[in-house]
């Protein structure tokens, strides 16, 4: 099959959904499809046999796109709106594959050309700008309205957790599959790792976070809850991996202001090859997410890591994890910090909970489940395209 797949964010970057992309056309090189990317204008450029990147040229005053919805996002959108069309012309594909806020771009095409497309739905588009900007709530059915649209009008509609399956279906999707992520533990490329506690000379078990600063992350609660779990139990450390400078000496600055600056270490952005190497030293790996409704990509790493997890018991959390594999707790600070402390003073629940945790990511979320999936879905749609073709 001739597809066109729409990233609109810097690709190739370790972060979530360029990861996910880069999944995905590992396997639709994989099957012999020709597919064409168009995406930013950032990013590192990778090869996969039949496939083709298409970058924006790059915008002015778009350096350093963020993750999230941002003004330099939109600029960057703009410019691939206009890329997307000219290849819908140049190229001529049979299917277009469009990642979030793209599927807008490709249903405007359906509706002028009837090309049909698959919607790779990665969050609520309408509820992630409602959340994070709330000068826009007024909007908010409009968005809905939107997004209702682009899931009704889709050939098959691919979300990445349960809370966005029930959404597409009650937008009325015709298709829906689920195609959750994966870990990222046995990637190409793991590399060694400083050992954290002789590195930041640290005391008692260690308690691991992995991804960015953003607000939604739920950054704010972990350190709050720290500095109630602290009181209770003062010879255990955290370490947060990830984030901007910016956001780094923010939260640095909260953690002296909470009291808690001794115990609390912030080790920057890693590469996804050291993943392995650092969950691996961790006795509890925390997850505080307090906004969305998709679940983080982390969490898969995490189960596959084997060690005990600390999460917020929102659906982002529950619709993966269980109370057989994780400790879960309300989104609030002096029951999250409860927690915290109890998983520091208990090394058989920790244990228990890390090898059930490491058991369920082997039988579900490998590249394997994910590769059987998606060739599911491209199984289906190959039909698709081969009745309009004969029609």
């Amino acid at each position: 099959m001739r597809l066109l797949l729409i990233a609109p964010q810097p690709f190739y970057q370790e972060r979530g959904t360029p990861i996910a992309v880069d999944l995905l056309l590992r396997v639709l090189s994989e099957r012999g499809d020709e597919v064409h990317v168009a995406t930013f204008h950032e990013g590192t450029d990778v090869s996969y046999p039949g496939v083709t990147l298409h970058r924006i040229k790059p915008p002015p005053l778009a350096r350093g796109v963020p993750p999230g919805f941002s003004a330099k996002k939109l600029i960057c959108d703009a410019a691939l709106f206009f890329l997307v069309n000219r290849l819908v012309r140049e190229v001529r594909p049979q299917l277009i594959h469009a990642v979030e806020e793209s599927v807008f771009f490709a249903r405007r095409i359906w509706r002028r050309s009837g090309l049909p497309y698959v919607y790779d739905m990665d969050s609520s588009l309408a509820r992630q700008l409602v959340e994070s900007k709330p000068l826009l709530r007024g909007l908010g059915k409009i968005f809905q309205g939107m997004e209702t649209r682009a899931c009704r009008d889709a050939a098959h509609v691919v979300p990445v957790c349960d809370a966005l399956a029930e959404l597409a279906r009650a937008a009325g999707a015709r298709r829906v599959t689920l195609l959750r992520d994966i870990s990222l533990l046995n990637r190409a490329g793991a590399m060694a790792v400083p050992d954290l506690r002789t590195e930041l000379k640290l005391n008692g078990p260690l308690f691991l976070y992995v991804g960015n600063l953003e607000k939604y992350q739920g950054v704010d609660l972990l350190l709050e809850s720290w500095a109630h779990a602290v009181r209770r139990s003062a010879a255990m450390s955290l370490v947060l991996v990830g984030g901007t400078e910016e956001h780094i000496a923010a939260y640095r600055q909260r953690a002296v202001e909470l009291g808690v600056a001794a115990s609390v270490h912030f080790a920057g952005p890693r590469p996804v090859g050291a993943l392995a190497g650092l969950l691996a030293q961790a006795d509890v790996l925390v997850s505080p997410r307090t906004r969305g409704n998709n679940t983080p990509m982390k969490i898969y790493s995490y189960l596959d890591a084997g060690r005990a997890i600390l999460a917020t018991d929102l659906p982002t959390h529950t619709q993966v994890l269980t109370p057989a594999c994780a400790r879960f707790a309300p989104p609030e600070p002096a029951a999250f910090g409860a927690a915290l402390a109890e998983l520091a003073g208990d090394a058989v629940l920790r244990a228990r909970l890390g090898l059930a945790a490491h058991a369920e990511a082997q039988t579900k979320y490998t590249f394997n489940v994910f590769r059987a999936a998606l060739r599911c879905i491209y199984a289906e749609l190959d039909q698709l395209v081969k009745e309009q073709k004969a029609c």
